[in-house]
C-alpha cells in the first residue's frame, strides 16, 4: 500500500495487534535509492516488530541486488511485489504484470532467494484476468524457487479493486504447495476474516485497505479468531489517543508541511471509519480540515471534533 505502510502507520498497526508490517513498495532501480522519497520508505529506525521490505521491478539481477541492499540496511525480510494492478506499475511491467511471464517470475524468485539468506516472501494475484488465473502455477514457481511464504489478493489484475475478492483461487494455491498461504481481499471485520479462513484454509489473513483508519482491526480478529470474542469498536477517547499520536508521528516524520498534508488523508480514513456513512457535519469539517498548513491547529481541530462528535460505530 504505497503511500500509507509508512513507519507512523506500521508502529500504529503494530502496536495494536498486527503480527507483521510490510514496507511501501521500494523501487529496483538504483539511482533511485538515495531519493528522499525511497530514503523515507527505507527509514526503520526504532521500529519495534519484524522489519519487512518489499521491493519492486522487473530485472531479476536488478531485484537480487535490491534484495542484499536492503538487508544490508535492516531487512529481515524481503517480499517480492508481483500483486500491485497500479497502471504506473503494470506499464512498466512490473508488479502484477508478471504474471503473464511465468520464466521471468521463476528467474526473479531464484535470483533473488539466492542473493540473500534473508527469508523471501512473494505477494500475487490470482492471476491477469478472468481467462488466465495463474496463481497456482505461480505457487509452484515460488516453492520451488526456494520463498518462505505466499501473499494471495483474491482478485486478478484486471479487476484492480472492483468487484468482491474470491477465495476459491486461493484454497488452490494453498492446496498445492506446502509453503505458508496468506489470503488477502475484502476483509473488513473478525466475522469476515473467519469466513475466509474457513473458505481458503489459509495459514494466515493479511489485512491492507480495511486497515486504513481502523487499526483496531487486528486486534478485534485475533480476539474472534482466538475466543468468538466481539470488541467493541473504539470510542472518543481512544481514537483521539490513537489518532493524536498518529499525527504528530507523521508530523515528525515527514517534517511539519508534508506531514500535515499526507496526515489529510488519515484523517479522511479515520473519519469514514468512525461515522459509518457520511454525515453533512463530518464532510465539512473534513473539508476544513483540509485548508489547513499548520501541524499544531491541524491535530487541535481533529482532536476537538473527535471529543464533540461521537463516533457511529456499531457494535
Amino acid at each position: 500500500m504505497a503511500g500509507v505502510t509508512d513507519r507512523p502507520f506500521r508502529s500504529l498497526c503494530y502496536r495494536l495487534g498486527a503480527d507483521l508490517c510490510v514496507s511501501e513498495m521500494v523501487t529496483s532501480q538504483k539511482h533511485l535509492w538515495n531519493s528522499r522519497k525511497t530514503q523515507l520508505r527505507l527509514n526503520h529506525k526504532d521500529e519495534h516488530g519484524i522489519r519487512s521490505v518489499q521491493i519492486a521491478g522487473t530485472d531479476p539481477q536488478q531485484l537480487a541486488e535490491a534484495a542484499r541492499f536492503n538487508v544490508q540496511h535492516g531487512a529481515q525480510i524481503i517480499d517480492i511485489n508481483m500483486g500491485c494492478p497500479a497502471k504506473k506499475v503494470c506499464n512498466v511491467l512490473a508488479g502484477s504484470a508478471l504474471l503473464k511471464n511465468e520464466s521471468l517470475v521463476a528467474d526473479i524468485l531464484s535470483s533473488v532467494v539466492e542473493a540473500v539468506e534473508t527469508p523471501i516472501t512473494l505477494k500475487i494475484r490470482t492471476g491477469w484476468d478472468v481467462h488466465s488465473r495463474n496463481a497456482v502455477n505461480i505457487a509452484k514457481i515460488a516453492e520451488d524457487s526456494g520463498v518462505q511464504a505466499l501473499f494471495v489478493h483474491g482478485r486478478t489484475r484486471a479487476d484492480a479493486y472492483r468487484g468482491e475478492a474470491e477465495y476459491a483461487t486461493i484454497a488452490a494455491v494453498k492446496a498445492a504447495v506446502n509453503i505458508p498461504v496468506i489470503a488477502n481481499g475484502d476483509i473488513d471485520s473478525a466475522q469476515k476474516a473467519s469466513e475466509v479462513l474457513a473458505i481458503t484454509r489459509a495459514d494466515g489473513l493479511m489485512i491492507g485497505r480495511a486497515a486504513q483508519g481502523n487499526p483496531w482491526i487486528f486486534d478485534q480478529v485475533k480476539q474472534y479468531l482466538h475466543n468468538q470474542r466481539i470488541v467493541s469498536p473504539p470510542q472518543s477517547e481512544e481514537i483521539c489517543t490513537i489518532l493524536g499520536e498518529h499525527l504528530q508521528n507523521l508530523h515528525e516524520f515527514y517534517g511539519e508541511l508534508a506531514g500535515v498534508r499526507i496526515a489529510r488523508k488519515h484523517i479522511g480514513w479515520y473519519l469514514k471509519a468512525a461515522y459509518n456513512e457520511q454525515q453533512p457535519e463530518t464532510e465539512q469539517f473534513r473539508r476544513h480540515v483540509n485548508q489547513i498548513d499548520d501541524a499544531d491547529t491541524q491535530l487541535a481541530l481533529v482532536m476537538d471534533f473527535f471529543r464533540t462528535q461521537p463516533p457511529l460505530l456499531a457494535a
